[in-house]
């Protein structure tokens, strides 16, 4: 019994800073755009969202209930060997979140999450110790729909925005209402995140509770306590993590307009909302990049650079496994040494690997280079023309512009055309005036000749 409660208090601390990597690792999630577009102060943005994702905690157990009581069949497990089960994914998933969090590298922590406990659990218990229905029901497929989904939605928000503010086009900032509106939807964001990520962290320990005989079966929702500590920890999480977004932000996220930013914001939201509602277990950062890059192609003049999307893509795919492995790695190191000593050892193998990973970063100058969310690279994936093709409104006055010019040249031209024809016939006239006049003036010198010619007498003539 003192083993298992010893093994409990490791899962526990263990997934409570696996909370808190979650909430620095994905602060710019809510907040990027905002800072970017100016609509927030860094500080304030980030306060914000540490205080929302407090709250969010609260709202909703509908996800943790996918974790404690439906991916992992835990039924025909023992204690003794699913909790250091549980507790090697969580060093999977650790490990891979602090790995990307160093190099820049595009990562979901829920993924993450989810890989290490499949990893684990693929070798400390079996295969069929894995429901792979709700993985697929409830995880796998919301990863590959929900980005998609957003960003169709971000993109016909954009496409929206634009054609309702098209007044505005040409003016500079003419569209800076939308910076209020980016500050509601950024906070729905940020609340959505606590109703969605912190739930995976409550998951994982009811399900430890659980396992350990601390909490009824029959009752898997995650007890106030929980609920309490995860949503504080991922709270602190988030506002610490801010110093990067800080740092880095005044380089530039990318082109990104209030108009644009508000879109993005209200698709994310709205999705993640809607997907913590039905239990399904989201990737916070995937629906947020899918967002900022639906809403990239809703300006006019945008294309895909499809090198960015596919590196993008590449880190998707790649968490779930990395974070397997790491987690069958641990686990296999619990098996080898048993329980307590393989907790034991993984702890201080944990504490180690984090400890280096932190003082790695120390040493590395922060910039946008290795210190952006992927939400930033998302941004990137969209090329935006420095003068991107007139609107409607504007083809429209290009158009009028060019018929009363057509018009004004066309006057012009018969202008010149009635003045050429008058001078022509003014050149006419004045040359048959000229002849009759040399015409008249030789009739009038022959009559004057023939009448200065002396005549012969009579007598000359006989």
């Amino acid at each position: 019994m003192e083993a298992a409660v010893f093994i409990v208090v490791l899962v526990i601390a263990l997934a409570l800073f696996f909370d808190f990597t979650n909430g620095f690792h994905d602060t710019a999630n809510a907040m990027a755009t905002p800072i970017a577009t100016g609509a927030l102060k860094p500080k304030v943005a980030v306060l914000l969202a540490a205080v929302l994702n407090l709250v969010g905690a609260f709202l909703s157990t509908e996800v943790s209930k996918t974790i404690s009581h439906g991916m992992i069949r835990e039924d025909g497990i023992e204690a003794a060997t699913f909790l250091p089960i549980i507790f090697a994914g969580l060093i999977g998933a650790i490990t891979w979140n602090m790995l990307t969090w160093l190099l820049g590298l595009p990562s979901s922590s829920s993924h993450a999450l989810f890989g290490g406990l499949i990893g684990a659990t693929l070798v400390g218990a079996s295969v069929t110790a894995i429901d792979f229905g709700v993985v697929m029901s409830k995880v796998v497929l919301p990863a590959l729909i929900a980005p998609f989904t957003a960003g169709v939605i971000a993109f016909l928000v954009t496409k929206l925005a634009y054609a309702v503010t098209r007044r505005y086009d040409g003016k500079p900032d003419g569209r800076d209402g939308f910076r209020w509106g980016q500050i509601f939807t950024s906070s729905l964001v940020a609340l959505a995140h606590g109703t969605n990520d912190a739930q995976k962290t409550m998951g994982v320990i009811t399900l430890a509770l659980i396992t350990a005989g601390f909490q009824d079966r029959e009752h898997s929702d995650p007890q106030f306590w929980v609920i309490f500590a995860c949503a504080f920890t991922i709270a602190l999480g988030t506002y610490m993590g801010g110093w990067r977004i800080i740092r880095t932000l005044g380089k530039g996220l990318t082109d990104v307009k209030p108009a644009q930013g508000f879109s993005a914001e209200s698709s994310t939201a709205s999705t993640i909302l809607a997907s913590s509602f039905f239990g399904f277990a989201l990737s916070t950062t995937q629906v947020a990049s899918g967002s900022v890059i639906g809403s990239g192609l809703g300006r006019r003049g945008s294309t895909v650079r499809w090198r960015t999307v596919g590196r993008i893509a590449v880190g998707w795919l790649l968490t779930l496994p990395a974070a397997g492995a790491v987690g069958a790695l641990s686990a296999l190191i619990v098996v080898w040494l048993g329980p307590v000593w393989g907790v034991s050892v993984g702890a201080v193998l944990a504490v180690a690997i984090i400890l280096a990973i932190f003082w790695r970063s120390r040493r590395n100058a922060v910039h946008a280079g290795n210190a952006m969310s992927e939400v930033a690279d998302s941004g990137h994936a969209v090329k935006v023309k420095r003068n991107p093709p007139p609107t409607r409104r504007q083809r429209a006055i290009l158009r009028e512009q060019a018929r009363l010019k057509a018009e004004q040249e066309a006057r012009e031209k018969a202008a010149r055309k009635a003045k050429a024809k008058a001078d022509a016939k003014k050149r006419a006239a004045d040359a048959k005036k000229a002849a009759d006049d040399a015409r008249a003036s030789s009739k009038a010198n022959a009559a004057k000749s023939k009448a200065a010619k002396p005549k012969p007498s009579k007598g000359e003539n006989k």
